[in-house]
């Protein structure tokens, strides 16, 4: 199957994924995402994780930061530390996000993708938990960078999403389960893009 835009002829009008994927351009004004763009990139004490790859520690290629409810477990494969406070921002951006979901999120994860060598690879949002992440409400500002999607089961079955400045998408239902999603790295000059990505984390005394 050919990699479809959903913003291309043969995608117009119909839904990607139903009941699996929501999209909102423009949930963010462009003044609202330019002035947020900047106080993240400028404000936020981004580090760089080092992950577990064919044996060896590997920097992951974007910065990141983890903020949410001092009792809430955001640890990833097992890895886990203290959330950073919920700002000003961040609570005004999870308002919006949660009446957009219509459910409530108690943590956040910002990814700095600072030019075009910087990405993400094929994963879901699972972290190796079995039902983690099942909901994800994702907000972007910044560079346009191409959201691809592909089937667990059948890789030739993949979808392409650009991501535009102040936009919303949430991946929800069994997403998780059965899809894959990537931010590639581009041959094209790329500028800076910060991606929040919204989720309902485990209670550490559950």
């Amino acid at each position: 199957m050919d990699q479809l835009n959903i913003f291309g002829e043969t995608q117009i009008n119909k839904p990607l994924l139903p009941g699996l994927i929501d999209y909102q351009s423009g949930m963010f004004t462009k003044t609202e995402s330019d002035d947020l763009l900047q106080k993240f990139i400028k404000e936020t004490p981004w580090t760089q994780r080092s992950v577990l790859m064919y044996g060896k520690d590997v920097l992951t290629p974007r910065l990141t930061a983890w903020y949410g409810d001092q009792d809430a477990d955001y640890s990833i494969s097992g890895n886990g530390s203290t959330p950073l406070p919920w700002t000003d921002e961040l609570l005004v951006i999870r308002k919006r996000v949660e009446a957009a979901a219509g459910v409530t999120f108690n943590t956040v994860l910002l990814n700095y993708y600072r030019d075009a060598n910087d990405s993400v690879s094929w994963h879901d949002d699972m972290d190796n938990i079995p039902g983690r992440n099942m909901i994800v409400g994702s907000v972007s500002f910044g560079q346009v960078r191409i959201f691809d999607i592909r089937k667990k089961a059948d890789h030739t079955v993949k979808y392409s999403i650009p991501l535009e400045h102040g936009s919303y998408l949430l991946m929800k239902g069994d997403f998780q389960m059965n899809w894959q999603h990537r931010i590639a790295k581009s041959t094209k000059p790329m500028k800076e893009r910060v991606n929040l990505t919204f989720r309902v984390s485990d209670n550490v005394n559950t």
